[in-house]
């Protein structure tokens, strides 16, 4: 990793390895190979070329921000304008900078994508550059038909996924002053190099974003881990489902959980195929680790939470810090703990006294994200915001009604660890448990139960 040689004899700064500068080498020489153009000078490659080398695993204005990138790389700092076609040189140092860089490297070529000109860029630049890049990333995942179980399904709401994650992503920007760039009031406020760095170190799907395109786009055989950046869609053996979230809302989320519990979603349940009915819900999340629960209200809300832990059937808070409550449409946001008190997660029912439900932030009646034991009520109660989560109302309405709701385990499949616990056949089917109390049955083999060795 360093300096190396180029066939030409000129220094260039490379951060790949022996073997990886080997693969860049051998990329490079089938684009030059492709003489498409008369104006095309020796060791280098044209737009069409790139093109013609890439097909339709990238939409084109994507291909050519590449393209624009690659050949206003000033190697020189002489240079009066663009090359005529990408040299060795610049080849190596934009993939360099865009996949082994830092977000100074990265951002020196994304300048260079969003605009033919030099200098500061409009905003409204940056959005469509964005919306450029997250396209891309869906349509390069479904054109090598790596969506790993996931669809790219319309979503509810009036704004496609796309500009709801373009818009989350340029929230991430900060101005000169510190605030934020939100609203359409910004969309002609000039971003110089030190915005869009700081942007590209805030914003990490953006890096991200560009490793995955360039990694499928050329099918390089460098390292790429998608297993961790789209996890496996895992639904019980002949079952049909179309979840609530597309393969962009299962990005965005999964890139907030813990990374050890980022490369597989199984489905625990759905209210479309186990039913509408609390005791179903009661019956298959416990003791099954870490999940995230989504739903869709009424108004066509997306939002839901993640909880870090088991979920547990008492009338006690549960939880840790690294649970968060989240929103997918209108827009995109997650919101982590405060600190304020320890109010995560909160399951329950069979109590006369105090909520039976499902919950998570704030206080009882009073939840960020609450599920009514009369299943298909809720409620969002955040005014201002959820003290837990420090989260607004995610709902359309206070007290909403919906009809979908889903509940993932996430990570390595826990469900089997009840096998080795020695634990009763009733923890084993916890359905079988709920319903039982929900009827006012007892457990006659409660009293039956071994005593386990200390």
């Amino acid at each position: 990793m360093g300096n190396g040689k180029s066939r030409s004899g000129q220094t260039v700064c490379s951060q790949f390895l022996p073997e990886e500068q080997a693969e860049m080498d051998r990329l490079f020489d089938a684009l030059s190979s492709e003489k498409s153009s008369p104006n095309t000078s020796p060791r280098s490659f044209s737009l069409k070329a790139l093109k013609s080398r890439i097909g339709e695993a990238l939409p084109p204005e994507m291909v050519t921000r590449l393209y624009d990138g690659m050949r206003r790389v000033d190697l020189t700092g002489k240079a009066k304008g663009p090359s005529q076609s990408v040299s060795q040189e610049q080849f190596t140092v934009s993939m360099s900078h865009l996949l082994k860089g830092n977000s100074e490297e990265k951002s020196l070529v994304i300048l260079k994508m969003i605009s033919v000109t030099e200098g500061p860029v409009k905003a409204r630049e940056v959005q469509k550059f964005t919306e450029d890049l997250v396209g891309s990333v869906v349509h390069v995942l479904n054109h090598r038909q790596e969506l790993r179980g996931w669809t790219q399904k319309k979503a509810p709401g009036p704004l496609p996924r796309v500009q709801v994650l373009t818009a989350q992503l340029l929230s991430e920007m900060k101005l000169a002053d510190g605030k934020k760039l939100l609203g359409p009031q910004w969309l002609d406020y000039d971003c110089d190099r030190a915005m869009i760095e700081d942007w590209v170190f805030r914003a990490h799907l953006v890096a991200t974003f560009l490793s995955v395109i360039i990694h499928r786009g050329f099918l390089l055989h460098l390292a790429l881990n998608l297993a961790t950046f789209i996890p496996v869609c895992q639904v019980d053996q002949g079952q049909e489902f179309e979840s609530i979230l597309d393969v962009l809302s299962v990005i965005y989320v999964n890139s907030h959980l813990p990374r050890e519990q980022r490369h597989r979603w199984h489905l625990l349940f759905s209210s479309e195929l186990h039913g509408h009915s609390f005791a179903q819900l009661c019956g298959r999340i416990p003791h099954r680790g870490p999940c995230v629960l989504v739903l869709e209200d009424h108004d066509g809300h997306v939002f839901g939470g993640f909880a870090s832990c088991s979920w547990e059937i008492k009338p006690q808070f549960q939880g840790d810090d690294r649970c968060f409550l989240f929103s997918i449409s209108p827009s995109m946001a997650v919101h982590t703990c405060t600190g304020y008190n320890h109010h995560y997660m909160y399951l329950n029912h069979g109590q006369q006294t105090i909520p039976n439900g499902l919950g998570m932030g704030g206080q009882h009646n009073y939840f960020g994200l609450w599920i009514d034991v009369d299943f298909g009520k809720g409620h969002s109660k955040a005014k201002p915001t959820c003290t837990t989560y420090n989260s607004p109302q995610l709902s359309a309405q206070e007290d909403f009604r919906f009809e979908k709701l889903e509940v993932w385990a996430v990570g390595d499949a826990s469900g089997q660890k009840l096998a080795n616990s020695g634990k009763s056949i009733l923890d084993a089917d916890p359905e079988a448990q709920v319903l039982l109390e929900l009827i006012g049955r007892s457990h006659h083999s409660q009293g039956l139960r071994e005593i386990p060795d200390e």
